[in-house]
């Protein structure tokens, strides 16, 4: 019986691209303003620098990837000794601008009458600074006490930990086939895919449920709730 849903953040709730975006700007504007070297320096580079880093330090804390971005940005205009305050107002600006997609919280509401919910990221998108304060029974961060991130195994045990029921009664529900499909279903969860963009299905991942927007998330679980529901049966 399913009686979890459990949501990724960053670009399954959260609208997280602008928010990134806008925090880029307000750091390029501050270099700008320090050093005259930084009038060549483009979004574009800043917004590069991130997947620069990204590769040798993939199962590092979101946080700190983001400060050897910005270091690599800061090293384009000689303002290395710097990193301390631009990475403050790169996050002050990021949180501002945080918001949840507008088909969030109607999805969360009419689900909440009949799911108990969780929120589990691997980022830093805290609920209560995204605009999601109070919204679900548990939350849990990769890197709190250790814990890895996605698709490690110990990630997904800790949240059926913190919802207190077996894996198969929960449904986690997130934007990436890797980390909110194919890692779920192999701890024995459902993975739900929330394809917002509609791209092409990765070979050989077998979503239990696939939608285009949380608005259809609650009639999409209660049709497969009723569908195991009639497996059960005919066995």
């Amino acid at each position: 019986m399913l009686t979890h849903v459990v949501f990724d953040a960053d670009e399954t709730l959260l609208d997280l691209r602008p928010a990134v975006t806008g925090g880029l700007v307000a750091v390029l504007d501050e270099m700008r303003r320090r050093t005259p070297a930084a009038a060549g320096v483009s979004l574009a580079e800043l917004e590069s620098d991130w997947g620069a880093v990204f590769g040798e330090l993939s199962a590092a804390p979101v946080m700190e990837i983001r400060r050897a971005a910005l270091a690599r940005s800061l090293a384009r205009a000689g303002l290395d000794d710097h990193l301390d305050e631009i990475a403050a107002l790169f996050f002050a600006r990021r949180f501002a601008l945080t918001r949840p997609f507008p088909d969030v919280a109607p999805a969360l509401a009419t689900l909440r009458t009949r799911y108990a919910l969780g929120f589990a990221t691997n980022g830093n998108s805290r609920a209560e600074r995204c605009g999601l304060a109070g919204e679900f029974a548990f939350e849990v961060y990769a890197h709190e006490n250790g814990l890895p991130k996605k698709p490690d195994p110990a990630f997904y045990a800790a949240v059926v930990q913190a919802a207190g029921v077996p894996p198969a009664s929960i449904a986690y529900v997130g934007d990436s086939p890797e980390h909110d499909v194919v890692g779920p279903q192999r701890a024995g969860l459902r993975g739900i895919w929330l394809n917002r963009l509609n791209r092409p299905l990765p070979p050989g991942v077998t979503p239990d449920l696939e939608v285009s927007g949380l608005d259809a998330l609650p009639v999409a679980l209660n049709r497969l709730v009723a569908a195991r529901s009639e497996d059960v049966v005919d066995a």
